[in-house]
């Protein structure tokens, strides 16, 4: 466990969101119209701490022009949820800011070399230098912001092997990135780590971390609860249950997506990202690699 303080005497007059940010609770807010995965901010009276970059530079614009409108404080910190290019694409213009990029040691070594992915059937280069994490951490890493409790760990890999969980004790808000997608068929990175099996694992042992008064922030999807996040993980479960046993009875993708083991889920599961018959060929491809 690494611990890091960061504090200030200095102080700041209160916020007015007029910039288009969204409160969350406190000190919480939520940066609306980015392109990649949900991007939260830490606006402290000494410096910024913001949650994931977007998908491009032209997110941290986004994400710099709403902070600007309501502080003069520099994005001091960034960390990020996991490697994928919607949620680390503005490392690099993060960087040029001047802001500390912190993730999980294996973001900065998927990083660092070409990946595959194989259910997108597609190639991710390496990163620029400028866009690698220059913290990381094998477990968890503690931040004591001006006396706001910051808490980052990974419990095992879950969406992928880089995961980050980061839980504002202070104001009770967590943001668990893609392990839980909020009203979408989730993507699991299967070629970096990631599982279905795992992804139930992690959340199950989120939950008992949380309260009925959390705020759950998903990396993607509108901010969610406890009890919307216990639903989303049986819901899961119950999907990978049905596709297991087809598999153990020896049938084919094709039969086991005709038996439409996500049936009552569709609605509203199904929507713009994976579509129900995705989902099957993802979970599929997963347990039969497993």
């Amino acid at each position: 466990m690494t611990t890091m303080f960061f504090a200030s005497a200095h102080s700041q007059e209160a916020a007015k969101l007029e910039s288009g940010l969204t409160k969350i609770r406190g000190d919480l807010y939520q940066v609306p119209d980015i392109r990649g995965g949900n991007v939260i901010v830490l606006l402290d009276k000494d410096s910024t701490l913001v949650v994931d970059t977007g998908s491009s530079a032209d997110d941290v614009a986004k994400i710099k022009s709403a902070i600007s409108a309501v502080s003069e404080k520099s994005i001091r910190l960034v960390v990020n949820t996991h490697w994928h290019s919607d949620h680390v694409g503005g490392n690099e213009k993060m960087s040029e800011l001047g802001a500390t990029i912190i993730a999980h040691d294996n973001v900065k070594k998927r990083m660092l070399s070409d990946q595959y992915i194989e259910f997108l059937d597609r190639q991710v280069p390496k990163a620029a230098e400028k866009a690698l994490p220059r913290v990381t951490f094998s477990s968890e890493l503690k931040l004591d912001i001006n006396g706001k409790k910051i808490h980052i760990f990974q419990v095992q890999p879950g969406h992928t092997d880089t995961d980050a969980v980061v839980f504002f004790e202070s104001a009770n808000v967590i943001h668990v990135g893609d392990l839980y997608f909020n009203g979408l068929y989730p993507y699991i990175g299967i070629s970096s780590g990631g599982s279905i099996n795992s992804v139930i694992t992690v959340i199950k042992t989120i939950l008992p971390k949380i309260d009925e008064n959390t705020i759950v922030v998903p990396g993607h999807g509108p901010l969610s609860n406890k009890t919307e996040m216990t639903t989303y993980v049986t819901m899961l479960t119950t999907i990978r249950d049905r596709i297991q046993s087809q598999i153990k009875a020896g049938k084919t993708l094709d039969e086991i997506t005709e038996s439409k083991p996500t049936r009552e889920f569709d609605d509203p599961w199904g929507k713009p990202w994976l579509k129900p018959e995705d989902f099957v060929r993802l979970v599929y491809m997963d347990l039969k690699k497993n």
